[in-house]
């Protein structure tokens, strides 16, 4: 993963207002947000947590109405939550006057708009360098040549005196994302930036965004469209105010979307460096572990007394299940990879047993790969 330059670093550690841990560029705890309406109060988000590292691809995926464009809001400190709490590395934004969230917007959130929200009488390069003007950043001439730098990476230096209207869909769209690249920020919010795009100009942006995560930026993409979505490094869904994670979906086919959207409320994410353990051999079973991020390998030893790597658990396949649905110790020791950190989602041993409670289907699912599982163990010994 790219590491964020020193100005991202700079923004990223600026705590105005409270003390939170930095574990998670961005962090959603127990948010709800209510709007006030003749027939009541509408929820659009209902308890949503969600932590976002740096340097994730997340895209966002939904019906209409089922709180996308709320979330995206939430982040960008455009609107304020109901209830809980939000934030940016160590900053709560929740609490910020307007004024400091419209100043830390400026220098830590780049914000890409479906409808490209650029300004008529400006050129292209008059509108990327207008951001800058307002959080008072680089000179008059470094803002020019900062533009032209931004409009040559999205493929349009020509086109830097152009207005707006003398511009294709796609065009604009490539001028708003450098317009949201002007500060430089470390995270990039984008509300459906393909939705009035056809199929080919919508790759073009898709590509744009690609490069930016692998520059290092951290992107959430709200969009309508499953098949970029896939490409993300990670989707969530979003139904009625409620998130799950896409590869909880695909790792257990059987569950409701309401038994998904509590599951993902459980996880807990955790990061091994390359080579630790991730759980070791004969110590007491107490978490199901799911990999998120990378591998984890299965370390077995020899009659010998030689380690060697049994196996391979992929990212959206689990460990751990044997144990809690058996009782005992750990069977086997996992770790990352000695060249890779590895990340797994965790759910500690009440909600594991929870969910194949409430789901048959999950439950037989479960045990028929711990059977497996068994069986290869006493095959490797």
């Amino acid at each position: 993963m790219t590491k964020p330059s020193s100005r991202q670093s700079a923004q990223v550690a600026i705590n105005e207002e409270g003390n939170h841990p930095s574990k998670h560029l961005i962090s959603l705890s127990n948010v709800i947000k209510a709007y006030k309406t003749e027939a009541g109060d509408f929820i659009a988000l209902r308890d949503v947590n969600l932590t976002i590292s740096n340097g994730e691809f997340i895209a966002v995926i939904g019906k209409s109405g089922s709180g996308k464009s709320t979330l995206i809001n939430m982040i960008a400190g455009i609107d304020r939550p109901t209830a809980g709490d939000i934030y940016i590395a160590d900053t709560p934004i929740h609490n910020l006057s307007e004024n400091k969230m419209a100043k830390l917007r400026g220098n830590r959130l780049g914000i890409v708009f479906q409808f490209f929200q650029l300004l008529p009488l400006l050129t292209a390069a008059e509108n990327i360098m207008l951001p800058m003007d307002f959080c008072n950043i680089y000179s008059s001439r470094e803002r020019r040549k900062q533009a032209l730098n931004l409009l040559d990476m999205v493929g349009l230096i020509d086109h830097a005196d152009k207005l707006p209207s003398t511009l294709s869909g796609g065009e604009q769209q490539r001028v708003a994302i450098a317009r949201a690249l002007a500060n430089d920020p470390p995270i990039i919010l984008a509300d459906e930036p393909t939705g009035n795009l056809d199929s080919k100009t919508s790759e073009v942006v898709f590509r744009v965004f690609e490069e930016l995560v692998a520059r290092g930026k951290t992107i959430l993409m709200v969009t309508h469209d499953n098949d970029l979505a896939k490409r993300a490094k990670r989707t969530i869904h979003i139904a009625d105010g409620e998130i799950f994670e896409e590869y909880v979906a695909k790792t257990f086919p059987s569950l409701t979307q309401q038994q998904l959207i509590w599951a993902t409320s459980k996880l807990e994410y955790h990061n091994y460096p390359a080579g630790s353990i991730i759980l070791r051999k004969g110590e007491p079973a107490t978490q199901f572990y799911l990999v998120s991020e990378g591998r984890a390998e299965v370390v077995q030893t020899s009659e010998k007394g030689e380690e060697f790597i049994a196996a391979h658990i992929e990212s959206g396949q689990y460990f751990g299940e044997i144990e809690l649905l058996r009782g005992g110790n750990n069977i086997a020791t996992i770790r990352a990879p000695l060249n890779q950190a590895v990340e797994v989602a965790t759910l500690d041993k009440d909600s594991f047993t929870k969910l194949i409670t409430e789901s048959e289907s999950t439950k037989k699912e479960i045990c028929a790969i711990a059977e497996q599982r068994l069986e290869e163990n006493v095959e490797n010994k």
